[in-house]
């Protein structure tokens, strides 16, 4: 199945600043999509790092994948095998809870007895990547969904169920009710096959507030400097 290229985020970005003007004035005062640079070591290490991240802020998270990473010879997890061999009480000091210990435990089952095999989950389709991984104790639509995206770099995958999403979009198209998931998909129709970086960038408006435009930038830039030299008269 096809994943997205360095080179292949740039036309998808361009070809959203030209199907979405709302969402092309958002990209442009964005900049490049980093989605390219966000991801696990390999297929493996991103699962277990979806697992401990449930629930957790993101430092919290870190924290604890550091700690569970230094059980392993130079911080990499050789093989389900590995994470099999270790107890409880070892999982458990890290930080890990009971219950994200069972999740660890069925993703290696899983793996160990073949009925979840990595290697596979590039060649298949979205859905059956979906099918897969929501099969494992623990993860949902939304887990595998940023599987697709941040693991597999798959370019056309929109979460519409996720909070973030919701509310982007509702204050960027400045709608009066959080949009439902069928009038997201619906939505969404505009920026296919380039809804994972249409999401990216949605989930972008969040940390850039206010977004503003250029002028109102450089208008405010100019204030700011006129007020400066006033303060030093």
């Amino acid at each position: 199945m096809s994943s997205l290229t360095p080179e292949g985020y740039e036309r998808a970005r361009r070809a959203l600043m030209r199907s979405d003007p709302i969402l092309g004035a958002a990209i442009k005062q964005i900049g490049p999509c980093g989605l390219a640079g966000r991801q696990r070591k390999d297929h493996l290490s991103a699962l277990v790092g979806s697992i401990v991240s449930q629930q957790l802020s993101t430092k919290a998270a870190s924290t604890i994948f550091g700690r569970f990473l230094a059980l392993f010879h130079d911080d990499h997890i050789p093989s389900a095998a590995a994470i099999a061999a270790l107890d409880d009480a070892t999982l458990r000091g890290v930080g890990l809870s009971g219950q994200k210990v069972s999740y660890l435990r069925d993703l290696s089952a899983r793996i160990a007895d073949g009925r979840l095999v990595l290697d596979d989950l590039e060649h298949l389709p979205d859905e059956a990547v979906i099918d897969r991984l929501t099969a494992v104790k623990g993860f949902g639509r939304w887990t595998a969904e940023m599987f697709l995206m941040f693991r597999l770099h798959r370019p056309d995958v929109l979460p519409a169920g996720d909070l973030g999403i919701v509310n982007a979009i509702q204050r960027l198209y400045k709608l009066r009710k959080r949009p439902d998931a069928k009038r997201i998909l619906k939505m969404g129709e505009a920026w296919k096959p380039y809804r994972s970086v249409a999401s990216w960038y949605l989930w972008q408006t969040l940390r850039n507030e206010p977004l503003t435009s250029g002028k109102a930038q450089r208008t405010s830039r100019k204030a700011q400097l006129r007020s400066g030299k006033s303060s030093r008269k």
